[in-house]
């Protein structure tokens, strides 16, 4: 099955509103078509709207990069995924390794969130880490595929197949230290592996499947050449417009 490319920024606390829409407005002509190449940004939530009025019909998507698992109530500074169904947020950004680390959040508490993602009609993309400790005692593989299948439960198959799930070694991220393409790709392709087990082998050829953690316009070339790697989600290289381009264009890279 031919899975069309994801490349997805996620700005985490970074930018300001108008930053964000002259970001947008930078990269809107030199993106690929999205039907060769789908772009994403994970902006923070006050800079949803404005991003979307300079959006138009260019190619670029806009993410959430967190929402709550319920859709309204007394949660004082949460985002309420109706809120961003209503704003037609096509993709939202759940389990990422430093919710874990910062804000607590267990496998309970992400499985929560994706199935509220689906209920409100949006795409989850689901995180999933390792430490390096873990990394470097060889338990890597039940640590990612354990956190994948405990934010699966309870989701339908049908759902599956439109998930997005990212490979995010933490000690990759933001250190400068990208893993190997071979190590990323054999991190994808159990986490494809784990799919398949829970539901079939045609929904995990449905399921696109990224890595994350130190991505440049150096190392994406190799890491899409992978076989279970459909695309990347950047943090720091995401930031920059000039740098973002650089990955959305990867193909045309020497």
């Amino acid at each position: 099955m031919t899975r069309i490319p994801f490349i997805g920024g996620n700005w985490k606390m970074n930018l300001t509103p108008t930053a964000a829409v002259a970001f947008v407005q930078k990269i809107q002509p030199k993106l690929p078509p999205r039907s060769a190449v789908e772009t994403v940004i994970a902006a923070s939530p006050l800079f949803l709207t404005s991003m979307q009025a300079v959006q138009g019909d260019g190619p670029v998507q806009i993410a959430a990069e967190n929402c709550f698992y319920r859709d309204e109530g007394a949660y004082t500074g949460e985002v309420s995924p109706k809120a961003l169904r209503e704003l037609a947020i096509p993709y939202v950004i759940v389990g990422h390794s430093e919710r874990r680390k910062y804000f607590n959040e267990t496998d309970d508490i992400i499985n929560k969130k994706v199935q509220a993602v689906f209920k409100n009609q949006m795409t989850p993309i689901l995180c999933c880490d390792e430490t390096m400790g873990r990394f470097e005692n060889g338990d890597r593989v039940s640590w990612a595929v354990g956190q994948v299948t405990a934010a699966l439960r309870g989701v339908s198959a049908t759902d599956a197949s439109k998930l997005i799930i990212a490979y995010e070694p933490s000690w990759a991220i933001g250190t400068g230290h990208s893993a190997p393409s071979q190590e990323a790709e054999d991190g994808c392709y159990l986490i494809r592996q784990t799919v398949a087990d829970l539901y079939s082998d045609e929904v995990a050829d449905q399921t696109r499947i990224l890595y994350g953690g130190s991505v440049t316009d150096e190392n994406i070339k190799d890491l899409m050449a992978e076989p279970n790697i459909d695309g990347v989600l950047a943090g720091k290289a995401s930031v920059n417009p000039a740098e973002f381009l650089k990955l959305a264009n990867f193909e045309t890279l020497k």
